[in-house]
C-alpha cells in the first residue's frame, strides 16, 4: 500500500507559477513509477507528467516545457513545478503511483494510488 499526500495547489493570476508537492508514504516509494494528473470540472481525468523509478520523464505534448516532474527519494516527495500558467491549466491535480509493470505512462488507469487531489485555479 502507497499513500499519497498532495498540497501546493492555489490560485494564480495567468502567467504565474506553482509547486505541488505529493508525500509518499508506506510501501517503498522508490520501486514506484509516479505521475501527475489533473481533472477539469466535465472533462476526464488525463495525464500531466509522469517519472520513471530511474528519473525518466515523460510529458503530455501540450504541456511540454511549462511544467517540470521531479522528486526527492530522500523526502519521499514528488514535485510539479508549473510555469506560465495558463486559465486552461485549471483544475483538480492528483499524484498517483503504479506497480511496476507501466505500460502507459500517462494512462489513469495503468495506476493503482491515488492522492486527493489539490485545487489549481488560474485566472485572466
Amino acid at each position: 500500500q502507497v499513500q499519497l499526500v498532495e498540497s501546493g495547489g492555489g490560485s494564480v493570476q495567468a502567467g504565474g507559477s506553482l509547486r505541488l508537492s505529493c508525500v509518499a508514504s508506506g510501501d517503498s516509494y522508490t520501486r514506484d513509477s509516479m505521475a501527475w494528473f489533473r481533472q477539469a470540472p466535465g472533462k476526464e481525468r488525463e495525464g500531466v507528467a509522469h517519472i520513471g523509478v530511474d528519473g525518466t520523464t515523460t510529458y503530455a505534448n501540450s504541456l511540454k516545457g511549462r511544467f517540470t516532474i521531479y522528486k526527492d527519494n530522500r523526502k519521499n516527495t514528488l514535485y510539479l513545478q508549473m510555469n506560465d500558467l495558463k486559465p486552461e491549466d485549471t483544475a483538480t491535480y492528483y499524484c498517483a503511483a503504479a506497480l511496476p509493470g507501466l505500460v502507459f505512462k500517462l494512462s489513469p488507469t495503468e495506476y493503482n494510488y491515488w492522492g486527493q487531489g489539490t485545487q489549481v485555479t488560474v485566472s485572466s
